[in-house]
């Protein structure tokens, strides 16, 4: 019998992988195994066949091309289709330092034997020998900082909560993800679901919550339905429930699904839309940490922050602190998207370069024309040229460098890239998603597609110097005025399309 694996992930699935597995599933002798995505998204779907050697990769396989592979040999591992050769040996994935994603496209997502066998619920295990002091200690010696944009310290949000008197305490994950060109949360939960579940388990019992919440969106249905499972079967193992693992405390867990509200990955949003409420940003403070859900202290994260946790508690905080760059620990989750060659998920430690990634991991753009912008942090992001790809990718580095990490996702641009309607769209897209609390953000948003329109469709000196001081006061207003980073990250991609492409919005005019 031949085990041969074909990943259920949503962009293997979006390209033909449950046709591909039904194929080989009618082969005689093929038992069909479904795994997560292994992050080379331009490879999909990517069928792996177990042989003697290991498992030997194909790439690219469609339905109509089974019956052929296999009597070519595919089975066997030979030379046949779009060969890659043993899996783990590949470069583009050795070249990596896979902490998070150590597991992703190994097993099934919830063969919870498969997940323990890789090294998984050691950090959990060490976590119940300590106290809830000594854990949260191990995370501030990490250096690790959220990876959902803010980058803030996560143990010092942690020790916040540990030290806050109440009768109740949660832990929430927002795994919304709603920047374009941002797939690193979907990816390791739809593929190793259990590294959330522990990360958000060592998170409650170290601060005395006994209750975790994820908030997943809408367009994540195979996210959601993979968490769930994951949950239950978790809970069937004692990880979660009255007894975590024996130790007499207890953490429970939901997953909540979104309404589709971009707004809602802002933290105060999401808690609101947890309650039940219409997804607006709260004022702050209080913070989360203090009065969060229902006004209890909360730890808020994003799913790829509370992924690093289970390693940390495991290896031990100065492990993890060891790699990095700066005030950059650890590892970051760099997604390549756009017009890129190798699109996929690349896990590095901090310090790797924007042109590294770009045209080393990602082998430039897809069309083979030169790159001319990238853009860093979403859709909120800084559009850099070219002669500023040799930025690090670290937080500091990159807003000395008038950008932002953000959720890591990089988006890659030929030369047919357009900025000034880049720039109308980054203030499109926030009048459209702005939950309309602030006054900046609501109505700043509107007349800044209003200006850039009326900027580009005169060719009249006098009249564009006004349209673009007006541009610059409402990007102001806007920075200075908003309750959130949505209105206050907004004039980003602007400012840096004018800065960096003004001949853009003069060219429109023509």
């Amino acid at each position: 019998m031949r085990i041969v694996w074909v990943p259920k992930d949503s962009s293997a699935r979006a390209m033909g992988a449950d046709e591909v597995a039904a194929a080989l599933g009618a082969v005689d002798g093929v038992t069909v195994r479904r795994n997560g995505s292994r992050g080379m998204l331009w490879r999909e779907p990517l069928v792996e066949v177990e042989t003697d050697r290991g498992r030997v990769g194909y790439a690219n396989v469609a339905a109509d091309q089974v019956e052929d592979l296999v009597e070519g040999g595919l089975l066997d591992g030979a030379e046949v289709g779009d060969r890659i050769g043993v899996i783990d040996e590949d470069p583009w994935l050795t070249g990596q330092q896979r902490i998070t994603c150590a597991r992703i496209g190994r097993a099934e997502p919830t063969d919870i034997a498969a997940y323990e066998a890789g090294g998984g619920w050691a950090g959990l295990r060490r976590a119940l020998e300590l106290t809830g002091a000594e854990v949260v200690q191990e995370v501030i010696d990490s250096g690790l900082r959220g990876r959902g944009g803010a980058g803030f310290p996560t143990g010092i949000k942690w020790r916040t909560v540990l030290q806050a008197q109440a009768p109740q305490k949660y832990v929430a994950c927002n795994l919304d993800e709603g920047d374009s060109g941002t797939f690193a949360d979907r990816i390791l939960a739809e593929a190793d679901p259990f590294t959330l579940v522990e990360g958000m388990a060592i998170a409650g019992l170290a601060v005395g919550a006994t209750e975790g919440y994820i908030y997943c969106r809408s367009e994540y249905p195979d996210v959601i339905a993979v968490l769930r499972d994951a949950i239950a079967v978790a809970g069937e193992h004692g990880y979660l429930g009255d007894d975590v693992a024996g130790s007499g405390r207890a953490f429970r867990l939901w997953v909540r699904t979104g309404a589709g509200a971009y707004i809602c990955g802002e933290e105060t949003s999401m808690l609101e839309s947890i309650e039940g409420r219409r997804g607006e940003v709260r004022a702050k403070p209080p913070i989360p940490a203090l009065e969060g859900l229902w006004g209890s202290p909360t730890i808020v994260n994003n799913m790829v922050t509370f992924g690093a946790v289970p390693m940390i508690l495991a290896d031990g905080g100065e492990a993890y602190a060891a790699l990095g760059t700066g005030r950059s620990r650890g590892t970051q989750l760099f997604q390549l998207a756009g017009n890129i060659r190798r699109g996929g998920l690349v896990e590095l430690p901090f310090g790797v370069t924007l042109r590294e990634l770009v045209e080393e991991w990602g082998g430039g753009t897809l069309t083979g024309a030169p790159v001319r912008a990238v853009q860093c942090g979403g859709p909120l992001g800084q559009y850099l040229p070219v002669d500023r790809l040799d930025v690090k990718m670290g937080y500091e580095e990159l807003a000395e460098a008038g950008g932002m990490l953000g959720h890591g996702g990089v988006v890659v641009f030929d030369d047919t890239f357009d900025a000034a309607r880049m720039a109308r769209f980054a203030m499109e897209f926030c009048s459209i998603e702005s939950c309309g609390k602030c006054t900046p953000c609501r109505i700043g948003s509107t007349r800044g597609v209003e200006t850039i329109d009326r900027l580009c469709a005169t060719t009249e000196p006098g009249e564009r110097t006004v349209h673009l001081a007006t541009l610059q006061d409402l990007c102001d207003t806007m920075v200075k005025g908003s309750l959130c980073a949505m209105g206050g990250l907004t004039p980003m991609p602007v400012r840096s399309a004018l800065e960096h492409f003004p001949e853009d919005f003069e060219r429109s005019s023509r």
